[in-house]
């Protein structure tokens, strides 16, 4: 039998010792565990663009996806064209303490003294979808859009045969439209018979777009053919064709949106789109966030392919989406 420990002997009092060191060892490494599990916790500012395109609910999609992956905090606002609005939400991120940011930036050059805040503040900050200029982000994830502006024009020139007048519904406040219109008019400049004879601001929406595609035909009754450097710009311009009675018209929007998409299969004047893939750009944004946080340096861009759509590629699909 071993021996009793009676209270006040040294054994009693070496076994409560260890006994007290046990919990408080555990305590703490219980409370070490989660204070190490707050440190790896990030948060990450977004403002988006809008949120009312599917485009960008997609690449909101795609940034929470991976955020949960990776147990990262978002913090979602959006700018809804609106300048000074981004630019107050990025002042927020600031006194928020994010660890980093991500925009969508409403003007490619007026975002850059708000960037410009955040880089004094040494807090990262990347660009999704959109580009800017004039301030330093870690990295830019997008659509190829100069590969993108190419497959418009091409589709183009050879639908309406190598020739004809063709005209351009852009938004070139913005890089990525800028991207778009570059490499269709790389595209359009190897057919000599194909001139662009119209190239008018919609805004990148509907009403505006819509607006600019009256004026554009109304001055030019013969043109054939017409890129829209997004959906909503499309859907504008098939609007505007449509009250013309422009049936033979072509437009190429951008985006592949489902009221899109649903056009083009019905035999409209939209006959096809340039496809992105919006939640792989949230996805790949978020991937290149955690890279850096690992101590890496993700690419300065991170292009998403791209690919054309149009009613023979959507019905070998199964057709368009229904809403």
């Amino acid at each position: 039998m071993p021996p009793t420990l009676t209270p006040g002997t040294p054994g009693r009092r070496l076994a409560a010792a260890l006994l007290v060191t046990l919990v408080l060892g555990c305590k703490a490494k219980e409370g070490g565990d989660g204070a190490a599990a707050s440190a790896t916790t990030k948060t990450v500012g977004v403002s988006l663009l809008t949120r009312e395109h599917d485009f960008y609910r997609q690449l909101e999609a795609g940034l929470q996806e991976a955020a949960t992956k990776h147990g990262y905090k978002l913090i979602i606002t959006t700018g809804d064209f609106d300048l000074a609005k981004q630019q107050s939400a990025i002042d927020n991120f600031l006194v928020q303490h994010v660890d980093a940011i991500v925009v969508c930036p409403t003007d490619t050059k007026g975002i850059a003294p708000a960037i410009e805040k955040a880089n004094a503040a040494n807090i990262p900050v990347f660009t999704a979808d959109i580009g800017a200029e004039g301030a330093k982000v870690v990295s830019h994830i997008a659509s190829d859009n100069v590969a993108g502006g190419r497959l418009a024009g091409e589709y183009i020139a050879k639908t309406i045969g190598g020739k004809g007048n063709v005209g351009i519904v852009s938004q070139p406040e913005l890089q990525s439209v800028i991207d778009r219109e570059t490499g269709f008019r790389e595209a359009i400049g190897k057919f000599p018979g194909i001139k662009i004879v119209s190239t008018i601001n919609g805004a990148g929406v509907r009403d505006r777009s819509l607006r600019a595609a009256d004026d554009m035909f109304q001055a030019h009754k013969d043109i054939r053919a017409v890129f829209a450097i997004n959906d909503e710009t499309a859907l504008g311009v098939l609007a505007s064709a449509q009250s013309h009675s422009m049936k033979d018209l072509v437009i190429v929007g951008y985006d592949a949106a489902p009221e899109a998409l649903r056009a083009i299969a019905a035999g409209s004047p939209l006959k096809a789109d340039v496809a992105q893939q919006p939640r792989e750009i949230g996805k790949e944004t978020v991937e290149a966030i955690a890279s850096f946080f690992a101590g890496n340096r993700p690419p300065p861009v991170i292009a998403v392919p791209v690919r054309i759509v149009d009613a023979d590629s959507i019905r070998a699909a199964g057709g368009p989406p229904k809403t």
